[in-house]
């Protein structure tokens, strides 16, 4: 059995640079360190990091916090997380990703040029992800989030749009919408676009298809809850049908791998090096002595 792990797959930068926040904050002996939401959708390193002392809490905590520290995890927030963590005397630990925070004064760029022209602001991205809820929160004007196809009945298409995108978001999807609303809307003028999805993860569908292909089978290693990891493990399935997704080691089944030779492992942008390793090793270990 051949097992290889996608040398591009694992942590993008900001959720590196949040957990690095985290661990140094808790190997400091200073105040006690909150996490606003989980630090990362992957439930396994998150334990990880509670082991450590990292204490996971929700907005309707802030208030009652006390004195300790508070990580804004690589997802952002918006300014009326910072209003009430100021009003409860908690100190931030802000994890914001830099591609996030560049997006959301984006957003409030595109609401001021919408503004004057009785525009609407669009965004692609899931409705209640953390990310989606920091960027339409950067602004009081309402704006628009879509899903998919099915989600265009809420656009206005009688007037202008400046249509963004969630940093997690799939490419192929971005520019299908995009191409429907240019042809929904009365001019091409009307329409303002621009792609905001994060590079690491546009440009890791085109090599992820390339790595899945190469493969008898694929496991896709990511936590439930990660937005991003749908999207990527829809780009590996449509390369290799093949394809399996698991949360952690004790999700495989040996049945899998019967007839099978060779295994690729690869993972979302919350998806740890070490665990896409745990899932190498099991996989090894239960197929040793395989033809």
């Amino acid at each position: 059995m051949y097992i290889e792990i996608d040398s591009g797959s694992g942590f993008c930068f900001g959720v590196i640079g949040a957990i690095s926040c985290a661990e140094k904050a808790l190997a400091d002996g200073g105040k006690p360190v909150r996490c606003l939401g989980d630090i990362v959708h992957n439930r396994i390193e998150v334990q990880r990091l509670e082991n450590m002392g990292l204490v996971t809490v929700s907005h309707e905590d802030i208030a009652s916090l006390g004195d300790c520290r508070l990580l804004i995890r690589a997802h952002g927030e918006p300014p009326s997380t910072y209003k009430a963590a100021q009003a409860a005397g908690v100190e931030i630990i802000d994890a914001t990703c830099l591609v996030v925070a560049a997006l959301q004064r984006k957003v409030v760029k595109a609401h001021k040029a919408m503004s004057g022209c009785n525009g609407q602001v669009v965004i692609l991205g899931k409705r209640g992800h953390a990310e989606v809820v920091g960027l339409t929160g950067q602004v009081t004007r309402p704006t628009t989030v879509i899903e998919g196809e099915d989600d265009l009945s809420l656009i206005d298409f009688s007037r202008p749009i400046y249509f963004l995108s969630q940093t997690t978001q799939s490419v192929s999807l971005f520019e299908r919408l995009r191409d429907i609303m240019a042809s929904r809307l009365p001019s091409p003028q009307m329409l303002t676009v621009e792609q905001t999805i994060c590079r690491r993860v546009s440009s890791r569908e085109t090599a992820l298809k390339e790595f899945a292909r190469r493969f008898d089978m694929v496991v896709f290693v990511c936590g439930k809850k990660s937005s991003n990891g749908r999207v990527l493990f829809e780009v590996c399935r449509e390369a290799n049908a093949s394809s399996r997704t698991v949360e952690e080691p004790s999700e495989l089944e040996r049945e899998w791998f019967s007839g099978v030779r060779s295994v690729g492992i690869c993972g979302a942008t919350s998806t740890p090096l070490w665990l896409m390793k745990q899932v190498a090793d099991t996989i090894a270990a239960m197929t040793t002595g395989q033809q």
